[in-house]
Parts: C-alpha cells; sequence; structure tokens
C-alpha cells in the first residue's frame, strides 16, 4: 500500500492556497500615471486637481483618475496608456511651471483587500520598470580638504585648552604648520598632538625671529583610509536618502575605489532624483563675532579667528571660524512651523556630544548672537573647448540669526527657511546624514516604461514557452504521472513568485533568467522520479510498491544534486553584485520550492490517484 500521512497533503493544501493568495497581485498591472508634488510655497490642493483635469482634457488626454494622495503632499493621475505619458508630463509641467514637480509613475491597481494582508505585487527591477540610473563620484580632492580643516580645528582646540601659547596656524597642501613663541612651546605641541591626533605626522621646522616652527602632515595611511570610509560614508546616506523618498528596491553600491552606482526603479523625474541624491545641504551653527566691525572687515581686515558671511537678504555678517555644532552631529531633524510667526521651521536634536558644545556656548554667550548657516554644493555643467566639464559651487548663506535668550543643547529650533517645501527637503537630508564627500554624476541614464514593458513580454514568452514545451512533452510521454508533474511545476512557479512577493524581492531580467532556469530544474527531479518508478516496474515490483521504491529511491539524489546546485547559487548571491544578485535570488528560491514540491507534493498527488486502491493492475506511466 502507498503510505503518505495526511497532515503533509493538509500542508500542502494550505501552501498552495497562500502561494495562489499572494501570487494574485502580480496579475494586476500597474496603470501609467503623472505624479505632481508641489515645490516651494505652492500646495496640493482640489484647485490643482481641476486644473490638471483641465489640462489632460483640453489636450485630448483619456485619463482614468486624478486622486490626492492620503497625506495630502502629491495628486497623482492615472492614464489609460503608457504613451499617454510623456505626452501629459509635457503638457502638465508647460501649464504648470516650476512651482511644481510633475514625474511619470506607476500606480498599484491591487485590491484593498489583497493590500489588506500584506499581499503585494513584486518589485521590478530597472530594466523591466524603467528608472534612472546614476553613476556618481566621491570628490577625493573635497574629501582630503575636509580631513584637513578637522584636523587644524582639533589641533587649535587642543593647543587652546591645554594652554599652550601658539601664534598662527596655517593650512599647507598636505596638512599645516604651526608657529609657537619658542622651542619649548614647540616641543610641548609637538607632545600633545602626537598623544591626540595619531593621523599626522610631526617635523621640527624652523626657528625663526617670530618663533618656532611645528610642520604637521596628514599620514598617507589615515588619507587613503580617510577616503574610503567617505565612499562608505555616502553609500550609506544614499541609501537613507533613497528610503526616505520611498523609492522600492533601489540598488546602491560602491563601484572601484570612488564610485558609486545609484539605480531607481520608477522613477523617471532626473532633476528630482538629482536634487535629493546629490544634494550636499547642510547646517553650521557658528558665533556671531560682535567684537570686530564688519565695515573693517569689508575693508580687508579680516580678524584670523572669524570670516565674512551673507545673509539671505543680502546683508554682511561677521561669524567665528569656531563650529559650535554640524549637519552631521543631527540625531533626528522634523519640519514644522514656528508657534510665534507660523513661518517655516526645523526642530532640530543633537547628539551627546554636540549638546554639550551647544549647552557650554550658550551658558556662556547668554545675550550674544548665535548664526545658522546654510550650506550646498550645487552641480555645474560648462563647455571648455567643445568638451563637457563638470564643475560645482559652494553656496553658503546665513539663514538666520539669532539671540541667545536662555541656555540650551540638545534640542531647538532653526527657522528662517524660505517655504515648507524647503524645510520638509532640508530636514529630509538632516536626518539621512549628511554626505562625508561631495559627489558628481559622471553618467546618468534613462529606462523607459516602454522598453521595460517589452522586456517583460520577452521574458514572460521565454519563461511561459519554456513551461508550455515540458507539460506537452512530460503528458505525451509519462500519461498520468505526466500530470502529476505539470501540477508539480505549475506549484514550483506559484511558490517562487509568491515568496518573492512576499519579501519584496526585485524581479529583473536575469531573475526572469532564473524563473526559466527552476522549470527545467523542477524537470530534472520529476524525471529522475518518474525513471526510477519505471524501473521498478520492469524489475517485477507491483504498481504500488514500485511508486513507493521510486519517490523512497530517487529522494537522496534529488537531494545530493540540488544541493551542489544550492551552493553555487549561494556563492553567486554572497560575491555577485547588481543582476546577478537577482538571479541567484531567484534560482535558489526555484531549488529549494523545486525539491519540495518534485519529493512531497507529487508524492502525495499520487498518493491521491493510486494510494486507495487495493487492487491496482497498472499505473499510466
Amino acid at each position: 500500500m502507498l503510505e503518505y500521512a495526511r497532515w503533509k497533503l493538509v500542508v500542502a493544501a494550505l501552501i498552495t492556497v497562500v502561494a495562489a493568495i499572494y501570487s494574485f497581485p502580480n496579475l494586476f498591472p500597474q496603470d501609467p500615471a503623472i505624479q505632481i508634488s508641489a515645490n516651494r510655497g505652492a500646495v496640493v490642493d482640489a484647485a490643482l486637481k481641476e486644473r490638471v483635469q483641465g489640462v489632460l482634457e483640453e489636450n485630448g488626454l483619456p485619463f482614468k483618475s486624478i486622486e490626492i494622495s492620503e497625506t495630502g503632499d502629491r495628486l497623482l493621475a492615472r492614464l489609460m496608456t503608457a504613451d499617454e505619458q510623456l505626452p501629459a508630463q509635457q503638457k502638465l509641467r508647460d501649464a504648470l511651471g516650476d512651482n511644481y514637480t510633475v514625474a511619470l509613475n506607476l500606480a498599484s491597481t491591487v485590491p484593498g483587500w489583497l493590500s489588506a494582508i500584506g499581499a503585494k505585487a513584486m518589485t521590478l527591477g530597472l530594466d523591466l520598470q524603467g528608472g534612472v540610473h546614476f553613476l556618481m563620484e566621491v570628490d577625493q580632492r573635497a574629501a582630503k580638504d575636509k580631513m584637513l580643516e578637522r584636523l587644524v580645528d582639533d589641533a587649535r582646540t587642543l593647543l587652546r585648552d591645554s594652554g599652550i601659547n601658539y601664534r598662527s596656524v596655517t593650512r599647507t597642501p598636505s596638512g599645516f604648520s604651526v608657529t609657537l613663541s619658542d622651542q619649548a612651546e614647540r616641543d610641548r605641541a609637538a607632545s600633545l598632538l602626537a598623544r591626540d591626533l595619531a593621523e599626522l605626522a610631526l617635523d621640527d621646522g624652523a626657528v625663526t625671529a617670530e618663533g618656532a616652527v611645528l610642520v604637521a602632515n596628514a599620514r598617507e595611511d589615515a588619507i587613503a583610509r580617510a577616503m574610503s570610509d567617505a565612499v562608505r560614508q555616502n553609500v550609506a546616506t544614499l541609501g537613507n536618502r533613497v528610503n526616505a523618498i520611498g523609492v522600492g528596491e533601489p540598488l546602491i553600491q560602491q563601484q572601484g575605489a570612488a564610485r558609486i552606482v545609484v539605480q531607481l526603479p520608477g522613477v523617471q523625474d532626473t532633476a528630482a532624483a538629482k536634487r535629493i541624491l546629490g544634494a550636499t545641504a547642510t547646517l553650521e551653527y557658528r558665533a556671531v563675532d560682535e567684537e570686530n566691525s564688519v565695515a573693517d572687515a569689508l575693508a580687508g581686515r579680516v580678524p584670523p579667528e572669524s570670516r565674512l558671511y551673507r545673509t539671505r537678504d543680502g546683508r554682511d555678517v561677521l561669524l567665528r571660524k569656531r563650529v559650535i555644532a554640524t549637519g552631521d552631529q543631527l540625531l533626528d531633524a522634523a519640519a514644522g512651523f514656528d508657534q510665534r510667526d507660523g513661518s517655516p521651521m526645523v526642530s532640530v536634536t543633537l547628539n551627546n556630544v554636540a549638546a554639550r558644545h551647544m549647552q557650554d556656548f550658550t551658558n556662556e554667550n547668554v545675550g550674544r548672537g548665535m548664526a545658522v548657516v546654510f550650506i550646498e554644493r550645487i552641480p555645474e555643467v560648462q563647455i571648455v573647448d567643445g568638451q563637457t566639464v563638470r564643475t560645482s559651487r559652494i553656496r553658503e548663506e546665513v539663514i538666520s540669526i539669532a539671540t541667545v535668550r536662555e541656555p540650551f543643547g540638545k534640542r531647538f529650533q532653526t527657522s528662517g527657511l524660505a517655504s515648507s517645501q524647503e524645510a520638509s527637503e532640508l530636514a529630509l537630508l538632516l536626518r539621512s546624514g549628511a554626505l562625508a564627500a561631495p559627489m558628481d554624476i559622471v553618467e546618468e541614464r534613462i529606462v523607459g516604461p516602454s522598453l521595460g514593458a517589452a522586456n517583460i513580454r520577452a521574458g514572460l514568452l521565454a519563461v511561459t514557452g519554456a513551461f508550455v514545451l515540458t507539460m506537452v512533452f512530460f503528458l505525451f510521454y509519462y500519461r498520468m504521472f505526466g500530470v502529476i508533474t505539470c501540477l508539480a511545476l505549475l506549484l514550483n512557479l506559484l511558490l517562487v513568485v509568491a515568496i518573492m512577493s512576499l519579501l519584496g524581492a526585485t524581479l529583473t531580467l536575469p531573475g526572469l533568467a532564473g524563473l526559466a532556469l527552476t522549470v527545467g530544474l523542477s524537470v530534472d527531479a520529476n524525471v529522475l522520479i518518474n525513471e526510477r518508478i519505471r524501473e521498478e516496474l520492469r524489475l517485477g515490483n507491483s504498481p504500488l510498491a514500485a511508486i513507493q521504491a521510486g519517490y523512497d529511491r530517487a529522494t537522496g539524489t534529488i537531494v545530493d544534486a540540488n544541493v551542489t546546485t544550492l551552493l553555487a547559487g549561494i556563492a553567486l548571491f554572497a560575491f555577485g553584485t547588481g543582476s546577478v544578485k537577482g538571479f541567484a535570488v531567484t534560482l535558489c528560491l526555484g531549488i529549494i520550492t523545486s525539491m519540495y514540491t518534485a519529493v512531497s507534493v507529487a508524492r502525495g498527488l499520487a498518493y491521491l490517484i493510486y494510494g486507495r486502491r487495493r487492487k491496482l493492475a497498472a499505473i499510466a506511466i
């Protein structure tokens, strides 16, 4: 008699139902859509909805619906076909102007009851869904300069706090030099810097009438480590920023020593993406120099410890060089409105180190001014001798100057922002962290939705063709056991799709190739079982005994063969990048599900068909 535990049948049935439910969302194609979000001073409201509807109707562009998101910060116009996206985007951009960002998007059509239980369609990769590809290069010179500036500030602070009498600290291309009153002070300074700043290599300079010089240069290994850390921090920061703007399954990875690849599936508005990714906007909190005259500074007599800045309204202001706190020392930042005058503001929470510095400063400077400096690196493209040269400029402006009324430390507000949109973007950048070094976009590429749709059709045709041809062969060659094999193959594909959808994995063209390969792997396991059953029948065993022996004796061979392939898939995932990982994920899932469906589910189906027959003369194989 053919043996098979009843509980295994129940488990197989439950798995089949769950797999069908969580695969179901993939049958709902996404709607081509136009997403509209507000820029400076603009709002998303019912008036905008009517305006968008009028533009679409006036230009003969049919649409399914126009809806405002639940958060109220964007409007989504669902179109009939993808061919209407680009014309609709252009018409809406012309009509709405610079007050709104008009981007291509894809809107989900999955029913609400499926979304409520966490069922969602698989995320499509850049080659299937369309999107943008950026190759960004870290500015290594800027990273080195930032490191040297930090070392100079740290050295000044150490010398000042230790009571060492120094006359000047001067930057050099590879470090800085310190002029001290005499050789004894130079020896004290050298001992202190060697103890606390291990990144420096110290040498004695000349002794002149002005004093004894100590030369400090950054070590080569420290510079290389700083470069590597800057790239790693930028990768993490870009990941935080992409997560904050809600891009599903992005690819962000280091390429080479100083380059980072960023792929954003589904994003078509490169301007908006570059504004968030490439932005190096951050804040610095500095003390106002109230002891020296701005007029003297404008005349060229700038104090060595201070620097001239300009406010947003064009006024000049003199600020101390020593920074109280910076944007990369923030734990949290949230946009809002000042309760006193309703102006946009960012609520700031500092880490413990910065909070202590802020507390010390405000304790000692009640009644004095503190300025908030907004710093932004703006990329530019210039044509020089017929060649495109990518450059950038630094924009620094004082957005607010406040008088310290009482001491504070960890939490406070920064106001003076131009709009709520600027406050929101600044809060996003501060929350996700400052870039360790500026970056330039050296390559950008857009994959349109129509090309992605063509790739999907080609991939699905390949998978469907492989599946249908395999089913035809099995039905002809193995008869009833061919039916069992086809049902096992179908469940195998269903399981792979359901697991990838449930895990939120990204499906790419190599992933589709992996799906086609899993069909072959599942076929291989079922062929081993079916041929083993036929061999048992040729040896003279009864049909039920042949089925039992076929599954028992083929299982070990199937497991051995699939485990070796699984190890190869794990290696591909561990050491591969990008599309190779996508292929490896699909391959590994397909191997695991094919073993289960071939060894367990197919055996359960054979039991349901033949297991209860006491006198079975023959089987259709």
